[in-house]
């Protein structure tokens, strides 16, 4: 069974739960890092922390975070070494942030996406390889800049 790993604030609760129900209808196996309940809701920082740390420690390949925006879920994801978060708005970006950028953690924002266009980018981060549809010297160019990129995060983690 496929496991996911996906949180959410209050602003990215309605989103998260729309996103979680269409994967379980669709055989995932979810883990649900919160908010769970609009009334308790957690901050943006707190769920994007622990969720981080379980992508950091290996224990989810990929996972998904909802906020208002996005971009605060992401900024608090990317400060730990090996998460790799990309805040995305269409389709188009949730398949080439996999596609290009390799990202492993996918954040969106419960204010400016709707439920369909949500499942629909989720699918496509979940969907994509990395360099999949692309040419192959630009699939080659790509990996070697991987490689570079992460030589350079064990630099700036080693400080």
């Amino acid at each position: 069974m496929k496991k996911i790993l996906i949180g959410s604030d209050k602003s990215g609760f309605r989103l998260k739960e729309s996103v979680k129900m269409h994967l379980m209808n669709n055989g995932y196996d979810i883990e649900d890092a919160g908010t769970l309940d609009e009334s308790n809701p957690f901050p943006f920082h707190v769920v994007a922390k622990k969720v981080a740390k379980q992508v950091q420690d290996k224990e989810y390949d990929k996972a998904i975070l909802v906020c208002g925006t996005g971009m605060g879920m992401s900024i608090v994801a990317n400060t730990f070494e090996g998460v790799h978060a990309a805040c995305v708005e269409s389709s188009y970006a949730a398949e080439k942030c996999r596609a290009i950028n390799d990202a492993n953690v996918m954040t969106m924002g419960g204010w400016i996406i709707g439920d369909i266009l949500g499942c629909e980018m989720v699918d496509k981060f979940l969907n994509t390889e990395f360099t999949q549809g692309l040419e192959e010297w630009r699939a080659d160019f790509l990996k070697k800049a991987k490689e570079q990129v992460l030589t350079i995060e064990k630099e700036n983690y080693k400080k």
